[in-house]
């Protein structure tokens, strides 16, 4: 390896310009505005305990005969999908005339401790799609499930295949022990029943810490190193902070729930290999006979594209189909490409199943 060869004249360039944008950042940070999410109007169409059921409210009036349920992943909130104006899943799903709910499955506490997945699954997902189906006047709806959430819908789906008109997922682990499935290597051997018995809920923070380990150095330092590009530039920096917001606001997860989750899917990979039981039921992939549309990322880091492409090979149905969009875990929601491709891929596919 040669020496380092500096250029002194870009090298000035380069510190005069840092020192133009930390200069800025005192004036772009005075203007800031509180940064908020969820830009897309709303309304409680169900409640049940910490759970709400919102309708999306847009422009006009949906042209969609079949209502879509999102269903959220419980390990970070549910605005990633409608983040602001111009990053809104929602907002354009909405505007291609679908009509779109969701489940925020708000902050567990304490008195959530025992929750299991067969109450989230059977319980609450259950009665959610009742709720929708009866808001909407309709004997089945569209569901949309996204990474963990993706998973649930898939058992639910499997399970209760009469109230399911049409089945999308979202960057969805299948099969969880693919190779490059960091994630499910480190908890392999995780010591699930002591880790749960010991803390009871488990704690957020210890979660999104696990999430910033995964890319170590990209996440936890690049990330504040590129900040300094953004300083003098006020939008840009109310994006960064809204994207900061959501990172760091994950409810703590219920103990229980948690402790079936790791051992049945991570440990056990049920889900493809068989033996899966939610409550007194058991989920079988092959009764999965709608439609399914399988989105994923292909530089996904949380959810490998291995991990979820391989859903064709194990449900029922002859109709499915496969999107891979370039982007990440995230971009796959908030990026320009994204916007332009995701919402009209799902409400292409859609549209060629109404009736």
């Amino acid at each position: 390896m040669g020496p380092i060869k500096i250029e002194p004249t870009k090298a000035l360039e380069e510190a005069l310009t840092i020192q133009r944008k930390l200069a800025a950042a005192i004036d772009t940070l005075r203007k800031v505005d509180d940064v908020d999410f969820g830009v897309t109007a709303k309304e409680a169409i169900y409640r049940e305990d910490k759970l709400v059921v919102y309708r999306f409210r847009g422009d006009r009036p949906p042209t969609a005969k079949v209502p879509i349920l999102i269903v959220y992943a419980l390990v970070n909130r549910p605005y990633m999908v409608d983040l602001q104006d111009d990053r809104s899943l929602v907002k354009n799903l909405l505007a291609k005339g679908e009509d779109v709910y969701l489940i925020d499955w708000g902050y567990p506490d304490l008195a959530d401790r025992w929750l299991t997945l067969d109450d989230y699954i059977n319980g609450y997902i259950a009665r959610s799609v009742d709720a929708v189906a009866r808001h909407a006047r309709v004997r089945k709806i569209n569901l949309l499930g996204i990474c963990q959430g993706g998973a649930f819908s898939l058992c639910f789906a499997a399970m209760h295949p009469h109230k399911v008109q049409n089945l999308i997922t979202m960057v969805t682990p299948v099969d969880f022990q693919t190779p490059e499935n960091m994630l499910s290597n480190w908890v392999q051997d995780l010591d699930v029943d002591l880790f749960v018995d010991t803390l009871g809920n488990v704690p957020a923070d210890l979660m999104n810490l696990c999430y910033l380990m995964l890319k170590p150095v990209r996440l936890n330092q690049q990330k504040y190193i590129g900040l300094v590009d953004i300083l003098d530039d006020k939008a840009e920096m109310e994006n960064f902070l809204r994207m900061e917001k959501w990172i760091f606001d994950s409810p703590d997860q219920a103990g229980e729930a948690f402790r079936q989750f790791i051992k049945d899917f991570y440990q056990g990979n049920k889900l493809v290999k068989g033996g899966l039981r939610i409550g007194e039921r058991e989920v079988d992939l092959a009764n999965i006979t709608m439609p399914v549309l399988n989105v994923f990322a292909e530089q996904d880091h949380l959810v490998p594209p291995s991990a979820s492409r391989v859903l064709g090979e194990h449900v029922g149905t002859d109709d499915y189909t496969q999107i891979a969009f370039r982007g990440g875990h995230i971009g796959i929601y908030v990026s320009g490409r994204a916007q332009r491709e995701v919402p009209s891929a799902i409400h292409d596919w859609l549209a060629q199943r109404a009736r």
